[in-house]
């Protein structure tokens, strides 16, 4: 997420800016409930921390995260707890980033994507989507420009999943990260930026594997641009 200017809010995040390492533990899934797997992590949410057991040694490790989230944990807790207040800053000129990083078929995809069908069960991706624009839809005084890009890495390769050409390698430019020609798209409301990377989604690479009957082969980012400025 980034934005042009900065305008005080009363959505401004009171939070000291840092860069926080969160972890959240999905139940087991039917595959592993039918070979009778066991659960070895415990996760401790006021302590942000979860135990892992080692069934050979007949101990267990600690580790201790700024935030951990359960089997329990619900899609809204995790975005307001985890991911609101990060957006809220982007409003208000900052920078930020949230991305999720885990082996496959840890629910990466469901804690930032969710089922954007059923409000509650949205992930942090949707959410923020409707973050930005109710804020937008609130304020006064400003005009906004939202822009929208989508890109792929894989095999070491950044694709344009927007491209008509998404099969052509971008070029990065090593010295301030910027991608050349990558597509940006101007969007209005929540329901055009949903479409936007509901478009990216059908150009990602996926497979198969042993954890996932469809996983993603590669890295995705998929950025918001916020424009502000005030109205004379």
């Amino acid at each position: 997420f980034t934005k042009s200017t900065i305008q005080p809010s009363i959505m401004a995040s009171k939070k000291p800016d840092n860069v926080k390492v969160i972890v959240r533990c999905r139940p087991l899934n039917s595959k592993e409930i039918e070979t009778s797997c066991k659960e070895v992590v415990v996760v401790d949410n006021k302590r942000s921390a979860i135990s892992v057991e080692d069934e050979v040694k007949g101990a267990t490790k600690p580790f201790t995260f700024d935030a951990a989230y359960g089997k329990d944990s619900t899609q809204t807790q995790v975005y307001q707890q985890s991911a609101q207040d990060i957006v809220a800053d982007v409003l208000n000129g900052f920078n930020g980033t949230i991305f999720a990083y885990g082996q496959t078929g840890t629910g990466k995809t469901w804690t930032m994507m969710g089922n954007v069908k059923v409000p509650d069960l949205r992930g942090i991706i949707p959410q923020a989507f409707a973050q930005i624009f109710n804020a937008i839809e609130n304020s006064s005084g400003c005009q906004y420009l939202v822009r929208a890009s989508y890109l792929e890495i894989y095999m070491e390769k950044v694709r344009d999943l927007l491209s008509k050409d998404n099969e052509r390698s971008l070029e990065v430019v090593k010295s301030t990260g910027h991608v050349k020609d990558l597509t940006s798209i101007v969007v209005k409301n929540e329901k055009e930026i949903t479409k936007v990377m509901q478009v990216g989604d059908k150009n990602r690479r996926v497979g198969v594997t042993n954890m996932n009957s469809r996983s993603s082969r590669s890295h995705a980012i998929f950025m918001i641009q916020v424009e502000c400025s005030e109205i004379d």
